[in-house]
């Protein structure tokens, strides 16, 4: 997968890049260059003039890999290997032949390495450099080692327009392929259980980490209780899907291969420049980041740790490659066995067992010491996430848990110990302080204020701060898990929750279902009850010195507003209705089950100042909506109830707040349902269990339990019956998805035999799919079977039968339709800006 592109280059557009790329200036321009964004740009300009259209990630990328290929390919036929090529070989032997030839290397960083080296140069040079700490298992950097861990084409890239002593120019250390303390070759079989090449399709990243994310990364890694985590893990993939987690509740969407490969991308570029800083002079010069990365690691050894020094408290257990005089280890996940220790002639056997005792004693210590604080860290996400687990299990069973501890409270500070910085913003009901100690979030403190008509009425309620920040909490979490992006990080104390800092967007978007309260005033001859399909989209200008007017589309576009440093145009406008549609429908599905008619809504968006997108923010709570039990206006539990009071007594006051309480209470009930659901996957052969696996997986990102079972329809059509009977008899409503290749009798028998809905996925083969496609198409009258060919698509298919009576299962369904929708509305954006 090539950063950035989006489709394969063609023979031609390959010829015109290789054009470009001849001509001596560009060739001088590359040449040892480390910035080289500019240059890209230029080549990318000079290709749309030839009629290719690609951008300078995309030439960038093309150039490394075209650049790896031929370099892979002279090495070997400088080794004696005449039989390896490539197409454009000596197209590019008459651009690259009086550059030394390099010999290329990949490290689990993911980054290309390489180290320069003469044609003549040996492949067997007996040397052996110093391996970086923490930076993975790094492989030698012969052809042979490149064959046995099949290299990609394109690695990982680093950032945009950043200076690295890896650019595609220079060189990395290599690694010759020893074992520690032998003079034998590793078998070329063997190469994997050493090291292995991380790439874009084994990490999942598939675009570029922008400054923003970034810096939200370093922002996380900061933290003192996440330093000591990494410092001792060698198995360290929980730390990195806990940090995945909080960059997700920042509003940014990375899996915890991509946090853990930009780690390590950013902790060796460090070390490598403070390890050249001789030859590179300032190194703030030459790394973006570098005095945030530094401040981080300026306290850690750059070396390999030292284990002679006992006084440590823990050890660095991670992949380091430990040397002490005439001992050296390989190093081992904590799940494997030590393995002996490759030794000098001049150690002992007592001396090696007495250093793997020592090793064995200090990895259970580093191994329990991140077990305790994991659990302590991720305590809270633990008991959000009982409702998930319990998902299909009625409510009444599932017990009370109390309410966490401050100090359990992951990634952030307890509440005792939360250092408030300067007010940011105070409103009618709420104020905003900045956290020195959590950079790019803000704490949200409700008041005990209850407010009408821009604050021309205004009163004390008691508890009502703990009610808002209760409502607030529970509706931002529903839409979060759903995934919708929101500003919303966790709950904080009873009155307080914290949220990412955002730049507030002056505009109240309201979305309506029944025409009621200012509608009517505004659209004489409207009707209460009038109801709106799809629902009423309007927005308002917050100005309350003239009462907050309501404001067309154009006016808003053409207010050029721009919140940190994000324009507001018809796409952000677009996405801003589009996602206030989407978020009244959630929350109205949400509250049917409680016989519940969500009338009206109103919300705010802000622009994230650390990730610069647009993310639900402000709060949602009882006074952001109109809510009518049964549909019944009398019913009325929000504060229209407290617009209506004629005059303000002691007594309405506390049934206002006996509303406002109605409305806490059942807001809880929004992340739970009744309603139970499972997807029975049938198999025909142990065979397709890659092909399940899939559907499964799927299923797990709706809230669906999967099982899966093997069974022939053919080969034992009584024992499928006995599973279908299983399944039916226990009352759980259930979907059943057939998967047979060849002839599908499965999916038929199956959906001949029960009232359950059934569907066909088939896993077909390159060879025969057209033709046995048919036996899942074609089938007799009365039966009802529908076929899909993505296992995403079926688990689909199951999610929207279930989000029928589950609205937890609709939310997400309805979120992943909207995330689908802006991508393709921002990615629009982007091409259209490309082409101006």
């Amino acid at each position: 997968m090539e950063s950035g592109a989006g489709k394969h280059w063609t023979e031609e557009e390959v010829k015109a890049l290789l054009s470009v790329w001849s001509e001596k200036n560009i060739r001088k321009q590359l040449h040892g260059t480390l910035r080289n964004k500019g240059i890209f740009i230029y080549i990318a300009k000079r290709l749309q003039e030839l009629g290719v259209c690609r951008d300078w990630k995309q030439c960038r990328a093309k150039y490394k890999n075209l650049k790896y290929e031929y370099r892979t390919v002279k090495y070997a036929h400088n080794s004696g290997d005449v039989t390896k090529t490539m197409k454009f070989f000596h197209d590019l032997d008459a651009i690259l032949r009086y550059e030394p030839v390099t010999q290329l290397a990949a490290e689990e960083n993911g980054r290309c390495s390489a180290t320069e080296t003469q044609l003549n140069t040996s492949p067997t040079t007996d040397s052996t450099q110093e391996i970086p700490e923490d930076e993975g298992d790094i492989a030698n950097s012969t052809p042979a080692a490149l064959e046995a861990t099949q290299i990609k084409k394109e690695t990982i890239d680093i950032d945009d327009d950043s200076i690295s002593t890896t650019s595609e120019d220079r060189s990395c250390t290599p690694v010759a392929k020893r074992m520690v303390g032998t003079d034998n070759h590793i078998p070329l079989e063997e190469a994997q259980n050493h090291f292995k090449v991380i790439t874009v399709n084994d990490t999942g990243a598939g675009k570029h980490w922008s400054d923003n994310e970034v810096r939200a990364l370093i922002n996380i890694w900061s933290d003192e209780k996440i330093q000591q985590m990494l410092e001792g893990a060698t198995r360290n993939k929980e730390i990195f899907e806990e940090i995945a987690r909080r960059l997700m509740k920042r509003g940014i969407d990375r899996d915890w291969k991509q946090c853990r490969t930009k780690y390590k991308n950013l902790k060796y570029e460090y070390r490598a420049l403070q390890k050249e800083n001789e030859h590179l002079g300032n190194p703030r010069r030459k790394m973006r980041f570098y005095d945030e990365v530094d401040s981080i690691l300026r306290r850690q050894p750059l070396g390999p740790s030292s284990w002679g020094c006992e006084s440590s408290s823990l050890l660095s257990v991670g992949d380091v490659t430990a040397n002490t005089g005439s001992l050296s280890i390989k190093r081992k996940t904590w799940n494997d066995e030590v393995s002996p220790v490759p030794l000098k002639k001049s150690a002992s056997e007592n001396t090696i067992l007495h250093f793997q005792k020592l090793l064995t004693e200090r990895v259970h210590t580093v191994t329990e010491g991140k077990k305790l604080l994991l659990e302590r860290l991720c305590k809270q996400e633990d008991m959000q996430d009982l409702n998930r687990t319990q998902l299909y299990a009625d409510p009444s069973a599932i017990q009370q848990v109390p309410a966490p501890a401050p100090a359990a409270v992951a990634m952030a500070p307890a509440a005792s110990d939360l250092k408030l910085g300067k007010k940011v913003n105070e409103g009618k009901t709420k104020e905003v302080y900045e956290l020195p100690d959590m950079p790019g979030c803000v704490l949200m403190q409700s008041k005990d204020q209850i407010t009408a008509g821009n604050a021309a009425r205004k009163d004390r309620m008691e508890g009502k701060a703990a009610i808002s920040n209760t409502t607030t909490s529970c509706v931002f979490q529903l839409l979060q898990e759903a995934g919708i992006k929101t500003a919303f990080v966790r709950k904080q104390s009873d009155t307080a929750f914290i949220a990412a800092h955002c730049e507030m967007i002056p505009i109240e978007w309201v979305c309506r279902r029944i025409a009621t309260g200012s509608f009517l005033k505004r659209n004489p001859g409207v009707k209460e009850g009038y109801k709106f399909y799809p629902p009423k989209i309007e927005m308002f200008y917050k100005d309350d010195a003239n009462n907050d007017p309501q404001w067309s589309e154009e006016q808003l576009i053409e207010a050029k507003f721009c919140f940190a440093g994000l324009t507001i145009g018809q796409t952000e406008v677009d996405i801003m209705a589009r996602s206030t549609q989407a978020i009244f429908e959630i929350l109205e599905k949400s509250w049917q089950p409680q016989n519940c008619t969500l009338v009206d809504l109103k919300i705010e968006f802000g622009v994230n100042i650390l990730t610069k997108e647009i993310v639900l923010a402000d709060v949602i709570d009882n006074d952001s909506w109109r809510l009518w039990p049964s549909g019944d206006r009398s019913q009325q539990k929000d504060k229209q109830s407290y617009r209506d009071l004629k005059e303000v007594t002691p007594e309405a006051l506390q049934m206002v707040k006996r509303n406002f309480e109605w409305v806490a209470e059942r807001v809880e009930l929004l992340l739970k349902t009744k309603s139970q659901g499972r997807v029975v996957v049938l198999m025909g052969s142990p065979s397709d269990l890659s092909h399940c696996e899939k559907i499964k997986k799927a299923c797990a990102t709706f809230g669906i339990p999967c099982e899966l079972r093997v069974t022939s329809a053919h080969k034992g059509p009584d024992e499928t019956l006995r599973i279908k009977a299983e399944y039916e008899g226990d009352g759980i409503p259930t979907v059943f998805v057939a998967v047979a290749g060849r002839s599908n009798g499965l999916g038929p028998v199956m959906s001949g035999n029960t009232a359950y809905p059934v569907v066909n996925c088939p896993p077909l083969s390159a060879d025969w799919g057209t033709q046995d496609v048919w036996s899942s198409l074609r089938l007799p009258s009365g039966l009802g079977c529908p076929t899909t060919l993505s296992p995403e698509g079926a688990a689909q298919f199951a999610a929207q039968i279930f989000g029928l009576n589950n609205h937890l299962v609709w939310a997400k369904l309805r979120s992943n339709m909207l995330n689908t929708w802006i991508s393709l509305k921002q990615a629009d954006k982007k091409l259209r800006e490309c082409t101006l």
